[in-house]
């Protein structure tokens, strides 16, 4: 068995088992080493699998299953479609995500299929603006789940001056080669978007506000064509 389709079998076993497995009992079940075993279960830990060890008499590996989805059987093309798109997400505020989704769908890709794809993958390029702060947006996604106030410092276009605003979190907007930070601007009165590269600065206020009317955030975006991703 090659190594990658091991770490898919390692980790559909683990998601099947009733209790945790340990180093011992995979090495027999997969015919490799114990130490095999441990490499590939750290390796699956840095790409983001949720697996931890219990120690003891009765411990071993186990996987949260809460966590993860079930296995994909996934085409050639198929996997280039998702890597791609998890690409497309790097310079958003769920960059970081996807960075560790890329990485699991590599670990359970076909090692026939990774070539062509990694050739395919190499032949296309994206000309992005200038990529936004990482610490000023990886919050965003948070602040919207949690429908909180956000307070964030915006450049304007030319760079020249900066205002503070309150924002209700409402949403993300990707437009052009650039993702929008959507919410109600409680400084302006309305919706506005913000263009996530002009952000300088954003915090997470502990204030949780009413939840608004989604016709007027729908009234807003209906002025352009956009398309709900979920």
């Amino acid at each position: 068995m090659r190594r990658a389709e091991r770490l898919y079998a390692l980790v559909d076993l683990l998601r099947g088992a009733r209790r945790p497995l340990s180093a011992a009992r995979l090495s027999e079940e997969f015919e490799v080493s114990k130490r095999t075993i441990e490499r590939d279960v750290q390796s699956l830990q840095l790409a983001g699998v949720p697996i931890y060890a219990d120690h003891g008499v009765a411990g071993g590996y186990s996987i949260l299953r809460e966590h993860s989805l079930p296995p994909l059987n996934l085409t050639a093309p198929e996997s280039l479609a998702v890597l791609a798109g998890l690409a497309l997400l790097e310079t958003s505020p769920y960059g970081a995500a996807a960075r560790r989704a890329r990485a699991k769908v590599l670990a359970i890709s076909r090692e026939d299929q990774l070539a062509p794809i990694d050739e395919a993958l190499g032949a296309m390029f994206v000309i992005d603006s200038q990529p936004p702060s990482v610490s000023a947006t990886a919050l965003i996604p948070e602040a919207i789940a949690a429908r909180r106030v956000t307070r964030l410092v915006y450049a304007s276009e030319d760079g020249v001056s900066e205002t503070t605003r309150d924002v209700e979190a409402m949403g993300l907007l990707r437009g052009g080669d650039s993702w929008m930070f959507v919410g109600w601007c409680r400084l302006r009165g309305g919706i506005r978007g913000f263009h996530l590269d002009r952000i300088r600065h954003l915090e997470i206020t502990h204030e949780v506000f009413p939840e608004r009317d989604p016709d007027v955030l729908d009234a807003d975006l209906s002025r352009w064509s956009t398309r709900r991703l979920g």
